[in-house]
């Protein structure tokens, strides 16, 4: 089994990029992704998604360079989920996709 994630969507914002003082850069931004279907009157209504992404080294520098919010954009990455502990201490999960290759359309 592979953890792998492909998406084609919309940046929801421009991507916000970190620069590390090791040299690593890190960047973080939205994509929507829609979905049609048919309710139960036979109507067609759309539905957004909305994802967490984040990617690093040349990736991180090439969404930071090209991507815009409202850019289409295709990827492809793995889920990984961070775990940390609140304010009042207690445990927290978040899931994020991490972006190994990304296409601005």
């Amino acid at each position: 089994m592979k953890n792998q994630v492909q998406l084609i969507g919309n940046l929801g914002m421009n991507p916000e990029i970190t620069n590390f003082e090791s040299g690593a850069k890190k960047v973080r931004f939205t994509l929507a992704t829609n979905e049609s279907f048919k309710s139960k009157d036979g109507t067609t209504e759309q539905k957004t998604f909305w994802h967490n992404l984040q990617a690093w080294g040349s990736t991180a520098s090439y969404l930071a360079k090209v991507g815009k919010k409202g850019a289409q954009v295709a990827i492809t990455g793995k889920l990984v989920t961070q775990r940390y502990k609140s304010k009042d201490g207690l445990p927290k999960k978040f899931t994020t996709i991490e972006v190994n290759q990304a296409v601005v359309l």
